[in-house]
């Protein structure tokens, strides 16, 4: 069994399916052909990671990369086989899809990987450098149609998830009875019982105690910090709710 990252960029075009969207059916369809049909596996978690918004840079509408990692018996071949043909199936006529694929059992310089992420955020990066990088790395990098232009920004999505500390988890999380209709409380105990967060967070960095009490109300949304899944919490009175969409779009 070996850990793998796989971050994918550039897949979608106006009014069709996100590029989201597309990395949680490829992550689904990896985990499907699991060799051991019976064998739980735990959901994959896609992040989010924003990239560098410039004239320069070709984007659909937020330029962000999605990313994920996935346990898995299957080898390179078989995955890539998988992510490949479902890049071509589902990416837009009009898109510039990339691919990354990291073997984290692998011997690379994460710091490296890492740099070239924050980079990306705020400086425009080249395909040049992207493929460079990767093959001083020993990174899987494929471009699938257009310009392969989301190489770069699946590269980067890969060292923005393994600095721990960036991204946001798409979709949105079920807690129990809460179905957004009404507020309810859980206790940061129950939170991480019940859904695969792993700790819930402040917004000023602090990972709450098992016994606070946090007001769940509209959609439950996470971010990726410390390494892990977290709930996002602000000050609320005496307690704490879940962060607004305001504050997520920091993230």
């Amino acid at each position: 069994m070996k850990n793998w990252l796989i971050c994918i960029d550039d897949t979608d075009d106006i009014g069709t399916k996100g590029t989201g969207e597309i990395a949680e059916e490829i992550a689904h369809l990896l985990q499907q052909q699991q060799l051991n049909k019976t064998e739980y596996v735990a959901r994959c978690l896609v992040t989010r990671h924003q990239l560098y918004v410039h004239p320069d840079i070709p984007y659909t509408s937020h330029n962000s990369a999605m990313c994920f990692q996935l346990e898995s018996h299957l080898d390179f071949a078989d995955i890539k086989q998988i992510c490949v043909t479902h890049l071509l199936q589902e990416s837009a006529a009009a898109s510039d899809p990339g691919l990354a694929i990291l073997d984290m059992s692998s011997s690379y310089d994460i710091s490296a990987l890492i740099a070239f992420g924050r980079a990306a955020k705020k400086t425009v990066k080249t395909k040049e450098q992207a493929y460079e990088l990767a093959t001083e790395l020993g990174i899987d990098l494929t471009e699938h149609g257009g310009t392969g232009q989301g190489i770069i920004g699946a590269l980067a999505g890969l060292g923005l998830r393994l600095s721990g500390q960036d991204g946001r988890v798409k979709g949105q999380f079920c807690l129990g009875d809460y179905n957004q209709s009404a507020d309810i409380e859980f206790t940061v105990a129950d939170i991480v019982l019940t859904s695969p967060l792993q700790i819930v967070l402040s917004d000023s960095g602090e990972i709450l105690a098992g016994d606070e009490r946090i007001l769940l109300t509209g959609k439950v949304k996470a971010v990726y910090r410390q390494h892990m899944f977290a709930l996002l919490v602000s000050r609320h009175g005496s307690g704490w709710v879940n962060a607004s969409k305001q504050t997520l779009k920091a993230y």
